[in-house]
């Protein structure tokens, strides 16, 4: 079974981020850079599924700069067979739809079984990538799921997803598209082995040509979210003290509530 899971590199989570001068980005200066850890789980069950029926390989995939090499690394090194990197500088400025239409493409290029993605990136938040390659694709697909079953036959997938009040069980047939939630799996870490033998494993380079596509269907002006400035949250003020007894404190409390917050 052939098995591809599209990740992306995001700032670390304990990364302090703040506005670009320009406002149109984050000052990227200094950060450290993570697998999206969404990302990770779906990484982790292509490794499961494949060490359970002991064939097949694992291909991750990844659009971005020369140092998305680092995260494609990382998945070789906990097991993945070859990784696939996407690089042009005509992808800038593009939406998630544009990412999308990039991998879409990718993938077509290969002869996939399962399809992971994680559930979202923490960096934007999007959670829509997944979605839209499946459309493009044509694909069955179910989102943000926390347990994953394949059939015995091997020809379809049983998924769990939570829903309010409620787990939610859907059946699909394979190929087909799943993004992965927190308590999938527990990702596995990287022994000194596995990251040695990173090293030789196959890393495919492509660029918008190789994939048949051009800057207009995925660049910048083919976004159809456009980006208009990031800033910062606000500063918090700092928060007040009633003194006083109980009574006069609710009392207090009330008409702050009242007048200031205009809570109430």
């Amino acid at each position: 079974m052939n098995i591809a899971v599209c990740i992306k590199q995001v700032p670390a989570t304990e990364s302090k981020i703040k506005p670009a001068a320009d406002g149109l980005d984050i000052d990227r200066t200094g950060l450290s850079y993570v697998v999206n850890p969404y990302d990770e789980f779906g990484v982790e069950e292509a490794l499961k599924i494949k060490e359970q029926l002991d064939t097949g390989t694992v291909t991750v995939i990844t659009i971005g700069p020369e140092k998305a090499v680092e995260a494609l690394r990382t998945c070789l090194a906990v097991g993945a067979d070859e990784a696939i990197h996407i690089k042009d500088d005509a992808l800038t400025g593009g939406d998630a739809l544009c990412t999308a239409r990039v991998l879409a493409a990718a993938l077509k290029k290969g002869n996939y079984d399962l399809i992971f993605f994680g559930r979202q990136a923490i960096d934007d938040d999007s959670g829509a990538v997944g979605i839209h390659v499946a459309e493009l694709l044509g694909l069955p697909h179910v989102a943000g799921i926390n347990k994953f079953e394949l059939n015995a036959d091997g020809l379809k997938a049983v998924a769990h997803r939570q829903i309010e009040g409620a787990a939610e069980v859907v059946e699909a047939r394979l190929p087909a598209i799943f993004t992965c939630q927190k308590e999938l799996n527990e990702p596995r870490y990287a022994s000194l082995p596995g990251i040695m033998k990173a090293k030789q494993k196959p890393m495919t380079v492509w660029s918008l040509a190789d994939l048949d596509l051009s800057a207009e269907d995925v660049g910048a002006s083919a976004a159809k979210v456009k980006l208009e400035k990031i800033t910062s949250p606000p500063v918090r003020e700092a928060g007040k003290t009633i003194d006083g007894d109980t009574a006069h404190a609710v009392s207090e409390l009330v008409r702050l509530l009242h007048e200031e917050a205009k809570v109430l």
